[in-house]
């Protein structure tokens, strides 16, 4: 994976290092921010973090509708595979949907979700500008559209075989793996990829590093 890849050291030798998953698509705009303020907090009790761009986001040069979800899988297995030291995978909403084939000590997911939720989410945004912009459209047009040529969602211009992934795509089960939420139950703070803008919170973000460092002296590392 030749992609950009941020990272943030500690001071000193990193306890571990923790590979940060975005949300997938418009999403990863919305929590940079938070996640970047996340790796900094981390890095302040002696872990590495480490946040890659995916083929075909951000700065990569790869147009995105030459990936998928199996090429992303293989993307981050191979970002962990060229790490030494102990690896915990930190995944955000649809970054659970890539994150099982990296050969990590552990994993932890926050809210979790379903490919075919995030499609529905993309495609109903379509129709509503479409509309906006005096076309006709519709979910079933669309989908039936994806099946023989790419399809502009929120930006992204998505292959058939990317949104045929993501109408069946689950989060994989991962061993030890902790999974939590946002909330009173989860972590504090509120659903940034709800927004219609980037956002930042910064206790949100010390909250899930302090989240992480607790989960990782479960899973042995001190």
């Amino acid at each position: 994976m030749s992609e950009h890849r941020l990272r943030i050291d500690p001071a000193g030798v990193p306890r571990a290092t923790i590979l940060i998953v975005p949300p997938l698509f418009e999403e990863a705009n919305r929590m940079r921010r938070t996640l970047v303020l996340a790796m900094r907090a981390l890095a302040s009790q002696g872990f590495a973090a480490l946040l890659p761009d995916l083929p075909g986001q951000n700065e990569s040069l790869i147009p995105v509708a030459e990936v998928d979800l199996a090429r992303w899988q293989e993307a981050l297995a191979d970002v962990v595979a060229g790490i030494d030291g102990p690896v915990i995978v930190a995944s955000v909403r649809g970054g659970a949907l890539i994150d099982h084939r990296a050969k990590a000590m552990a994993w932890w997911r926050l809210a979790p979700v379903g490919g075919a939720s995030l499609l529905r989410t993309l495609m109903r945004a379509r129709v509503s500008a479409d509309r906006e912009a005096g076309v006709t459209s519709s979910l079933e047009s669309l989908q039936e559209k994806a099946k023989s040529e790419a399809l502009l969602l929120a930006g992204n211009a998505l292959s058939p075989a990317m949104v045929a992934q993501l109408g069946i795509a689950e989060a994989q089960p991962v061993e030890p793996l902790r999974s939590t939420g946002i909330g009173a139950d989860g972590i504090a703070g509120t659903p940034l990829w709800l927004r219609a803008e980037p956002g930042e919170d910064a206790a949100m973000a010390e909250a899930i590093a302090a989240d992480i460092s607790a989960w990782s002296r479960t899973c042995g590392i001190s």
